[in-house]
């Protein structure tokens, strides 16, 4: 039977792939309605506050986690278990964030809207793991993975001095309504096309 209650958010998801987001959605909520101490170690939580939390977390968890756990009536011992039982999803996650980061390139994507969602995800993966990637490094990755076709537009972004990524991805915004810029990255290379080899410039002479 489905819930009568619309969830907040996500529910924990019985692989645990979500998990990661779960314990960010789960906190602030939490702490939203006055109950974050029930999760927290030597906690004076009232009896109240602690079935209210617990209440919260089972709705929140897959249905097969409701029954695994089914004997556990503390919000902090359940919130323990699951987190014992899936911490290790940070080992697997950042390594798959930090590859997908060495990888993101400006040029390979149709829209700057596009680019822009892959950034935001990677990047929050990234942090939600524990490392920390600044607005000069995404400012950077941005304007070091141009087509080479648009380096004098990607010199005078550069010039501009920008202090934050969304400055430069609402000029980028305006320059591809004027002229199309990212879709003459996708023309010049297609998404997903391996890099054309460099030129050395000893082989033209």
């Amino acid at each position: 039977m489905a819930n009568l209650a619309k969830l907040e958010f996500a529910a924990l998801d019985l692989s645990g792939d979500n998990f990661l987001s779960w314990v960010l959605d789960a906190k602030i909520h939490l702490r939203a309605n006055g109950l974050r101490q029930t999760i927290v170690d030597e906690n004076d939580a009232s009896p109240e506050e602690n079935t209210k939390a617990m209440i919260f977390l089972r709705r929140h968890i897959h249905e097969a986690l409701k029954s695994e756990y089914v004997v556990v009536d503390e919000p902090l011992v359940l919130w323990k278990a699951l987190g014992e039982r899936y911490d290790h999803q940070k080992t697997v996650t950042l390594p798959r964030a930090r590859y997908e980061w060495t990888h993101l390139r400006f040029q390979d994507y149709k829209s700057v809207s596009e680019y822009n969602s892959a950034m935001h995800r990677i990047t929050s993966l990234m942090r939600l793991c524990g490392e920390n990637i600044s607005e000069e490094d995404m400012l950077e990755k941005t304007l070091s993975t141009f087509h080479a076709s648009n380096v004098l537009l990607q010199q005078q972004y550069r010039h501009s001095g920008f202090k934050k990524y969304s400055e430069l991805v609402s000029c980028l915004l305006l320059a591809e309504q004027n002229n199309g810029l990212l879709l003459k990255n996708h023309q010049s290379r297609p998404t997903g096309s391996a890099p054309l080899p460099e030129i050395n410039a000893d082989n033209v002479l």
